[in-house]
């Protein structure tokens, strides 16, 4: 029986209590961990974000797995790649969201998947790719746990604890699953990461999530709960419908479902779900479900695609460097455009732009259609 545990949380300062409440309502981690184990705990730091952005897990969360994990016996390890393909960008990262601070305080050892190396694996049963780079610290690990933020996100709706493993990829393997270009297909490459990783457990930060335009350019919005599982599937299953979306609909949820890991329907332990709902605001973008013969039928009436701003662009190369197709092209004067008939509508490039330059430009049509599919996904 896959169990979820719910803790309500108001604020950091509580993280700590709380998170060993959601262990508790699981049997804690004596039976995850054993003596000396390597444990390898994987938050979310996607880009150089400061913990109030709420694009990160907050460091207070990190410092007491760290905690919890050393109390089991085992020896914890802080490691993730951030998304954006320049070098120094994880360490970068790592830094202004507190989380090596937090970690080498709590006494952990902090790693940088960019700088320590990737194993080609084959993937048992694929659905996407039959072999996949994997981060070495993820592969060396005797355990390893999930550290997801609560976020929605522009391509598969919502990302959690199995699409967490995604940032133990090289940044041009994740390209590569982008280049699949539909939301179902991404969520079986996903599913393929994880089931190399098989994580062990699952911690999510769900005391201030993010809504809308996530996974980085969102709004920060006080959701106030801590979530843990034994199954990363189940969780997401529990906090994609605790913020208003159905969860079979989660393209990383189905991809997973489809390889056989997780249970449609989890047991919920602690507080009741219908105590700590709270409806998300949706993503604006993302791949329009709508079937290809109408979309080319419509033509121009029927356009979505990606801007750059260029008030606002800086011209730092994010989404030059990290375009899976290469649509985002770079012009004489150095500033950058992006080719509408290259686009795969992946937004990578909206996604790493730490200006938020990149907007969603969208025909009457095309606003109307994805609107429908917005509400449509949702419970």
């Amino acid at each position: 029986m896959n169990k979820v545990s719910i803790v309500p949380c108001s604020d950091y300062s509580s993280a700590k209590e709380a998170i060993a409440r959601a262990l508790d309502l699981l049997g804690g981690l004596e039976n995850v961990i054993g003596p000396g184990d390597r444990v390898l705990l994987k938050p979310n730091i996607l880009a150089a974000s400061p913990p109030e952005a709420a694009t990160t897990t907050h460091p207070a969360v990190v410092s007491a797995m760290c905690e919890f994990v050393l109390n089991a016996g085992g020896k914890p390890v802080v490691g993730d790649g951030a998304g954006i393909s320049r070098p120094g960008t994880t360490a970068k990262a790592l830094k202004v969201s507190g989380i090596e601070e937090a970690a080498l305080k709590a006494g952990a050892r902090v790693v940088n998947f960019e700088t320590e190396g990737f194993t080609l694996i084959e993937v048992p049963e694929p659905l996407q790719f039959k072999k996949l780079y994997v981060a070495n610290p993820v592969l060396e690990a005797d355990v390893v746990i999930s550290l997801p933020k609560l976020k929605t996100h522009e391509l598969t709706y919502y990302t959690g604890a199995v699409k967490n493993f995604f940032g133990t990829l090289p940044l041009k393997c994740r390209k590569e699953t982008h280049l699949l270009g539909k939301r179902d297909l991404f969520g079986e490459a996903v599913a393929d990461i994880y089931s190399i990783i098989k994580p062990d457990f699952a911690v999510m930060d769900g005391i201030i999530g993010m809504e809308g335009n996530g996974p980085s350019h969102g709004e920060p919005v006080k959701s106030g709960v801590i979530l843990a599982s034994r199954d990363c599937v189940s969780l997401d299953i529990v906090a994609a419908e605790m913020i208003g979306f159905d969860p079979l609909k989660i393209p990383t949820t189905a991809g997973a479902l489809k390889k056989g890991f997780g249970n449609q329907c989890p047991v919920v332990v602690g507080t009741p779900l219908k105590e700590v709902r709270k409806k998300f605001k949706p993503s604006s973008g993302g791949v329009s479900m709508a079937p290809p013969f109408l979309t080319r039928n419509l033509g121009k009436y029927y356009t979505i695609y990606p801007r750059i701003n260029q008030m606002k662009c800086t011209h730092c190369s994010a989404c030059y460097n990290n375009c899976s197709p290469h649509a985002v092209e770079r012009l004489e004067d150095g500033s950058f455009r992006i080719n509408e008939k290259k686009c795969i509508l992946c937004y990578c490039c909206r996604e790493l732009c730490p200006n938020n330059a990149v907007e969603i430009k969208k025909s009457l049509l095309a606003t109307l259609l994805t609107a429908k599919e917005n509400l449509f996904q949702k419970t």
